[in-house]
């Protein structure tokens, strides 16, 4: 199930409004200001002319064992913000206010949240630190984090109350019943999901954030239930007949995009928000993905059914 929020579409500009912005960050000494509000928000993404859109997107995952307590569980993942002057705060507001109205109980931050500059990593985490969750937000950081400043960016967020896992877990408690949420640094980086896995009980589970899907080998392996990951924008643009940089079939597309599994370990891949080398999307929107857990059942579908369940061999994705 899935839900659109549209960007309302601006006027088309006349040629005198890229003078008038030039002339703004001139005198404001070269920088672009964006105002946090939501209507003035509105109105700074038709000045820039953003013709955007985010999807909310709704799932029901069976998870084994999982205890009747957390049956029901929602949880919001947001990931590849990629804040900067493609992702603004006007827009990075917008998806948060669609985030907090979800009511989650865990709000999942799956890493990139700035592409090349060190001064919107301040910015972008003060604005997240505005997001609610019951059980509380967490984070992992991605590749252009690590890029960018990885200690920087975990240290500011943790300053706005947001938790990073770095190759460690945290244990979440409802009536004496145990979930497991675990998170591992970037896959190309310094990720260690051994260590994040320690101490953790075997009947025990397990939901882990990654930001690169290329760890679904190794959690499978270790039996955990569910991962969520960003990291390839779903492809970002999506041409008609030639698809995407990943190709277009659904085999080249398995753990790129959306819904998947490897034996008994089920993966989500958000398209994310941002963009990155282009800042365009095309047949490929922005994604804000809502899940909702409940206990799995023999009468539910099994996870066997994929025709692509045996033998799949899994590379880490190329450096972006």
């Amino acid at each position: 199930m899935s839900y659109t929020y549209v960007f309302p579409q601006p006027r088309r500009r006349t040629l005198a409004e890229p003078l008038d912005r030039l002339q703004g960050r001139w005198r404001n000494g070269g920088v672009e200001t964006y105002s946090l509000g939501q209507s003035s928000g509105i109105q700074q993404l038709k000045r820039l002319a953003l013709r955007g859109h985010i999807e909310l997107t709704e799932h029901r995952i069976a998870i084994r064992t999982l205890p009747d307590s957390f049956s029901g569980l929602r949880i919001v993942q947001l990931t590849d913000i990629h804040h900067g002057l493609y992702f603004p705060a006007t827009a990075l507001s917008v998806a948060i206010e669609l985030t907090n109205k979800l009511n989650p109980d865990i709000v999942a931050l799956t890493g990139d949240f700035v592409t090349r500059s060190r001064n919107y990593i301040g910015p972008v985490a003060e604005m997240l630190g505005g997001l609610c969750a019951r059980e509380g937000v967490f984070a992992v950081l991605g590749n252009h984090d690590f890029r960018v400043g990885a200690d920087e960016i975990a240290g500011a967020l943790d300053y706005n109350g947001i938790e990073v896992l770095r190759n460690r877990h945290v244990t979440l408690r409802r009536r004496s019943q145990k979930l497991c949420l675990a998170g591992i640094d970037d896959f190309l980086y310094r990720a260690d999901l051994p260590s994040a896995m320690r101490g953790v009980p075997q009947d025990t589970p397990t939901l882990l954030l990654s930001h690169n899907p290329g760890i679904i080998q190794e959690a499978a392996d270790l039996g955990i239930n569910l991962v969520l990951s960003g990291h390839t924008h779903g492809g970002q643009v999506r041409l008609p007949l030639v698809g995407c940089v990943y190709g277009r079939s659904d085999e080249k597309m398995r753990f790129k995009r959306g819904r998947d599994w490897l034996g008994g370990t089920q993966i989500y891949v958000s398209r994310g928000l941002g963009t990155v080398v282009l800042p365009v999307r095309y047949g490929c929107p922005s994604e804000i993905p809502h899940f909702v857990l409940e206990p799995h059942h023999e009468s539910s579908v099994s996870l066997s059914d994929s025709s692509f369940n045996g033998g799949w061999s899994v590379r880490p994705h190329a450096r972006r």
